[in-house]
């Protein structure tokens, strides 16, 4: 390896829709030497596909970033600085297409290529044929046994087809679905001149890359302590700072608000997580092995992180249509909310039962008592309805409307809302596995010049990605003290994989760590949440973040696309932890 200094790479863009002056703002910071952009989560990815299927001249790209970069393009040829995203979505060529045209109509001579072999819905019935099952992550049902017709199927890919374009000259990189972390890995195994086999360098790598993946969320956003951060109300970009070791330091640009902590990479560090092995295309991580420091304001060091080689498998995101669905919001008052709810449901499937396949209404919260405004005396209620055939769904509309004047006292919408019409496709979601070595993963370049990317020595042993197993504490709650919000001692943070939830909860103070992980135990955690109480839990504790993780196993049923959660993706999960009373020791109290 290299004795380069480090490269620093910088996040402008965590999902489809997050802020559209991210590229400005990034080019107006401190310097970096490679901008990245993620776009596509798996809930975009099921949307992306379709609009794809029903509109495929509009190509299967994010034109959204079309438009964030194009103004940009000279600052960027003048400073020399690699762009590198996902955008590409189901048609990367497409868009690295689209962008030459941009690049040439602006007379710059930028250099665009492309990594392929992520979009295998066309292999399906190779796989199919040489008798590989694509066996569901979760359940083991191979893929013939889903009953629906894919419209989408992609391989998490590594970074080493973006390390290859880089090397060969590339400015702009185009992917489709690489892992979220290979944005970052792949310019960090370029510039430091990393092998397949640096399994060390390469988890540190996809340790930096999962905590700036998701842009803001290493400064301040979507953090637990958001009050205590500066520049909430536009907390800025951050950029990881990655040397020839693996190890790094996450920051963000000086001028902008929010802050990088302990606390803030910690929340993102727990974020979407299987436990404490990560595992990746180019490297199984070994997250207790991740130890954070404070280095300095707004920087967190994370040393050198233990890596082994990558799993013998490859995630493959596959997607189907599985019929329509329809929703809307009602809002009801007190008092006797919840006969006013159980009426409406009543009401509704006098109608509609028998017709759609599923009715759901879900009153959102509770009243206050005594309430000083009308609205502290309202409650939304969400009413959604599935079925196989769009058909089914269309007296949905008049089911609803026809009980303003026959249903519970003070029924009513927001009448500035416009009202749902019309039924819209409902995609489902399944992991499958597939032998990485199947995989055709390469970069192309402008020139038509293709370049394979290395592949490692070895893969994985099933030893070598098994989840450890810790054992559950004992003693139970404490005595003493009193009951107040986990929230008081405890940040958190919930996210979704696939049909499961995980949720990472930490403290900050070391005082507090054997508190912690002796109260939430996994019959602790059912105790809080009842409705994980039904559900398979996988729990670990991570010593050196002072954190305990939870796997919720299917409570967003097979994905967020499908599921008929209001929190579709589990995002809450973590503050509805917070909000839940535990007994606390005195001494723990300030």
């Amino acid at each position: 390896m290299s004795a380069r200094e480090p490269i620093r790479i910088g996040n402008f863009s965590g999902y489809l829709g997050d802020r559209f002056t991210a590229i400005e703002e990034a080019l107006a910071g401190d310097p970096v030497d490679v901008l990245m952009g993620d776009y596509l989560a798996e809930v975009t990815l099921a949307g992306l596909a379709t609009s794809y299927r029903q509109n495929p001249e509009r190509g299967g790209y994010v034109a959204y970033f079309l438009r964030q970069l194009a103004p940009h393009l000279p600052a960027i040829a003048e400073r020399g600085v690699k762009i590198v995203s996902n955008a590409g979505g189901f048609d990367p060529a497409g868009m690295a297409a689209a962008l030459r045209r941009l690049v040439a109509d602006a007379g710059l001579s930028l250099r665009v290529a492309h990594v392929e072999g992520d979009n295998l819905v066309d292999r399906l019935d190779e796989f199919h044929a040489e008798g590989l099952a694509m066996e569901n992550l979760d359940t083991d049902a191979p893929l013939k046994d889903w009953g629906v017709e894919p419209i989408a199927a992609n391989a998490y890919l590594g970074g080493f087809g973006i390390a290859e374009a880089l090397a060969a000259g590339a400015d702009i990189v185009i992917t489709g679905r690489v892992t979220d972390a290979s944005l970052t890995v792949g310019p960090a195994a370029w510039w430091h001149g990393w092998t397949p086999d640096d399994w060390d360098a390469l988890a540190g790598a996809v340790t930096a890359g999962h905590i700036i993946e998701c842009g803001a969320h290493a400064t301040g956003g979507n953090f637990s302590g958001f009050r205590s951060v500066p520049g909430m109300a536009r907390p800025g970009f951050p950029i990881a700072e990655v040397s020839a070791d693996g190890s790094s330091v996450i920051t963000k640009h000086a001028r902008d608000g929010g802050m990088v902590t302990v606390d803030t990479v910690t929340a993102q560090l727990v974020y979407e997580i299987q436990g404490p092995r990560y595992l990746n295309p180019d490297a199984t991580v070994h997250l207790d092995s991740v130890v954070l420091s404070q280095v300095g304001p707004d920087r967190v060091a994370i040393g050198p992180v233990t890596g082994s080689p990558p799993p013998a498998t490859a995630k493959v995101a596959v997607f189907a249509p599985i019929g329509y669905e329809i929703s809307t919001m009602l809002f009801c008052t007190s008092p006797n909310v919840a006969e006013k709810v159980a009426l409406l449901r009543e009401q509704l499937g006098l109608v509609l039962d028998g017709v759609v396949d599923q009715l759901d209404v879900t009153a959102l919260g509770t009243a206050a008592p005594d309430p000083a405004t009308q609205w502290e005396a309202t409650v939304p209620i969400r009413v959604i309805a599935t079925a196989r055939e769009r058909e089914q769904l269309r007296a949905f509309p008049q089911a609803v409307g026809s009980l303003y004047l026959q249903g519970f006292p003070g029924f009513h919408h927001d009448g500035h809302a416009q009202a749902a019409r019309e039924p819209w496709p409902r995609i489902d979601y399944w992991p499958a596995l597939l032998p990485a070595e199947v995989l055709v993963h390469r970069a192309v370049m402008d020139d038509g010049t293709v370049l394979d990317a290395p592949t490692p020595s070895r893969v994985a042993t099933d030893d070598e990605i098994r989840q450890p197993v810790h054992a559950e504490p004992s003693g139970g709650a404490p005595a003493g003290g009193r009951r107040v919000p986990l929230g008081e001692l405890a940040h958190a943070r919930a996210g979704d994989k696939g049909g499961n939830c995980n949720v990472g909860l930490w403290v900050s103070d070391p005082a507090h760590w054997e508190w912690l992980r002796t109260t939430l135990t996994s019959d602790g955690l059912r105790a809080l949440m009842p409705e994980a109480v039904d559900l398979t839990l996988r729990r670990h504790e991570f010593p050196q973040l002072r954190a305990v993780h939870f796997v919720l196993e299917g409570l967003l049923g097979t994905g967020g696309s499908s599921n008929l959660r209001v929190d579709q993706i589990g995002k809450s999960v973590g503050e509805y932890l917070r909000s839940k009373y535990v007994q606390v020791p005195k001494e723990l109290l300030g």
